[in-house]
């Protein structure tokens, strides 16, 4: 399979008065066309600042130091604005945090679709975009005829599916969702989340799906990689995450969440927090809150090695693993 995107050895840091922070340190990982992947963590881990790098819509503060993002064989890592601009939208699209809120109350949720594809397409005439939008609505399971409804007569399922719709407006090759049901109850969750697997297999597009909840983004994305503290410490595929995971933070957000089979038993917790980015520790992030950190830990960082086909871990102990899951069974 042909590469659609290629991050190597991402570094962006926020300047701040107190420092820099690390957000996303030394992040690697290939995607492919017509693959997703799932990028996991806790909350100020780095998910989104590294979808933000790939869009180049880093805030003021906020740098790529160092390292290449490589979109179709191109690294757009220096592109200007004006070449991002022909990227966005047509090559990459994001459907944002909550962006059912995004949605200005004063257009017709249609014209506001119509919208994007007149900006990025000025070849295309009012009456073919508005043709698109209807094709698009019926893709992502809305009846065309609210096109010309309101945000305010939607309701926040059919807001994100609108957002979906203008997600694929200009028929990109790779979509980012950042915690795309953020806010929906668990039922239009789950319909939304296989709404969207359901196109991108049809278009064979490539996704990457971001959350902090692992159990969702394993129904959806062939890979998972989860990040901590600014840093991906494991990826394979969604089964072997989940069956073999070789990574003691993978393990604890493995048990963190309830079982529907066998019987009922305490979640574990991990303990402690996450390392503040701003003084980044230069030993293993997650050393503090593992329960098998050695003096190793605490001296250096672990390299991220292949620890069997297709499976990438940080770790200096993987082998510890069946210690760690029968301590928390």
């Amino acid at each position: 399979m042909k590469p659609i995107l290629e991050l190597r050895n991402l570094k962006m840091y926020y300047d701040t008065q107190a420092g820099q922070v690390k957000a996303a340190d030394d992040v690697s990982f290939v995607l492919n066309e017509g693959e997703s992947i799932g990028l996991v963590g806790e909350s100020g881990c780095g998910k989104t600042s590294v979808s933000m790098s790939i869009m180049k819509l880093l805030p003021e503060n906020g740098r790529i130091i160092s390292g290449n993002i490589f979109f179709d064989g191109k690294d757009i890592v220096n592109f200007s604005d004006e070449e991002m601009n022909k990227i966005r939208w047509a090559g990459i699209a994001m459907i944002f945090q909550a962006a059912m809120n995004s949605l200005n109350p004063v257009y017709r949720v249609g014209d506001q679709i119509v919208e994007a594809i007149t900006a990025h397409e000025p070849n295309v005439t009012f009456e073919e975009a508005r043709q698109r939008v209807a094709n698009l609505y019926k893709l992502v399971g809305l009846d065309p005829e609210r096109m010309d409804n309101y945000p305010h007569e939607y309701s926040g399922g059919m807001k994100q599916r609108a957002i979906i719709a203008m997600s694929l407006a200009c028929n990109p090759k790779l979509i980012i969702a950042d915690e795309p049901t953020t806010a929906l109850d668990v039922i239009v969750q789950d319909t939304i989340l296989r709404e969207l697997e359901k196109v991108q297999k049809k278009l064979n597009m490539s996704m990457i799906y971001i959350s902090h909840d692992i159990a969702v983004i394993a129904e959806v994305a062939s890979r998972i990689a989860i990040m901590y503290a600014g840093k991906i410490v494991e990826m394979s595929d969604s089964v072997v995450i989940f069956k073999r995971p070789a990574h003691p933070y993978a393990i604890g957000l493995m048990s963190s969440f309830p079982s529907i089979r066998g019987e009922k038993k305490e979640l574990v917790t991990i303990p402690g927090e996450p390392p503040n980015l701003l003084n980044a520790p230069d030993h293993c992030r997650f050393a503090p809150r593992c329960p098998f950190a050695t003096d190793e830990c605490w001296k250096q960082t672990p390299s991220y090695s292949e620890i069997e086909s297709n499976h990438f871990v940080a770790c200096f102990h993987p082998q510890n693993l069946k210690k760690l899951v029968n301590m928390n069974a």
